[in-house]
């Protein structure tokens, strides 16, 4: 059956995004891209694609292998002689939205979904913690607009995200980018045979289910104890050590002391970049009104069958 192609039609350019930056990217076949807005798994997302693919050998860092083309700030030399480098089958990290980000029938793309709400809360605490010295440095790209400081406020941030948009065609996400837009762009060719759709809530709720399936679009053979085997390593526990680790790691190589703030990035290092993982804190934090907007906000951006989707995933009906 054929289908139509997605197509670049948007320049994302921001103080965090440059999509122009993919002019370095040569696709091959069986590479994996994961994409995600933000705070929807993306991270996770990368060490279940890194330890399918290398399973039975020792995994390498996620992060290290899995780079995120296009955040300004990163050296693109760098990441272009990184991604060259590897002969492995690769996973790629992005934030773009499709109508921004390249398509290539060869390539298989992962998207990442979760209830916006609970996006909003470890939204809000990642971008809390975002330190003086990397606020400088996302605003040393920044053109006429700059990258405001978080509000103290959640309800004050909640009104500005889910209120209005960063870029002319959004109309939520600000000051990053459009979390719903975001979703709506793959749900509308998500029956292409090479778009993949896997929601947070699911991964917490039946994890080595998800693995399993997510082998079977990538045609990755694996055992049930090697579902098992990933399972264990990518489990929110072992990250959140493997997190803890390479603060301490950090810190005595930048010869900081416990709770001293990094120079650049989160206040707290790695261990505020990866907080909490579940879902529902919002119930206690967002009113009345606050749900309205979001209902409203849901309504203009996506059909009533994305919108189930995107609260209840596969598992919820």
């Amino acid at each position: 059956m054929a289908f139509e192609l997605p197509s670049v039609t948007r320049l994302y350019q921001n103080h965090h995004l440059d999509s122009t930056r993919w002019r370095i990217y040569r696709a091959r076949p069986g590479d994996i891209i994961v994409s995600t807005s933000y705070k929807s798994g993306t991270t996770w997302m990368q060490w279940i694609l890194v330890h399918l693919v290398f399973q039975g050998q020792d995994a390498p860092d996620p992060l290290d292998v899995s780079p995120w083309i296009g955040m300004r700030i990163r050296s693109l030399e760098d990441i272009e002689a990184k991604l060259e480098a590897q002969t492995h089958r690769r996973v790629i990290k992005s934030h773009l939205a499709l109508d921004g980000l390249p398509y290539y029938p060869e390539v298989n793309y992962v998207i990442v979904v979760r209830d916006a709400r609970d996006v909003f809360m470890s939204l809000y605490n990642h971008y809390h913690n975002y330190t003086e010295d990397f606020l400088a440095r996302l605003n040393a790209f920044a053109s006429d607009t700059p990258f405001p400081v978080c509000p103290d406020d959640i309800r004050a941030f909640w009104r500005q995200w889910m209120g209005r948009g960063w870029f002319e065609w959004e109309v939520e996400g600000y000051p990053f980018w459009g979390n719903l837009h975001h979703t709506k762009t793959y749900w509308d060719f998500r029956r292409l045979p090479n778009i993949y759709f896997v929601h947070y809530s699911d991964l917490l709720r039946d994890l080595e289910g998800e693995i399993r399936r997510l082998a079977t679009f990538l045609e990755i053979p694996v055992t049930d104890e090697g579902v098992a085997s990933v399972a264990r390593s990518v489990g929110f526990g072992a990250m959140k050590a493997d997190a803890i680790k390479k603060d301490a790691d950090r810190r005595k190589e930048l010869g900081l002391a416990p709770g001293e703030d990094f120079p650049d990035g989160f206040r707290g290092g790695e261990t505020s970049f990866i907080h909490k993982g579940t879902n529902g804190r919002w119930r206690e934090v967002l009113t009345e009104d606050d749900l309205a907007l979001y209902h409203e906000t849901v309504q203009r951006v996506l059909t009533p069958e994305c919108a189930r989707y995107v609260e209840r995933g596969r598992l919820g009906g």
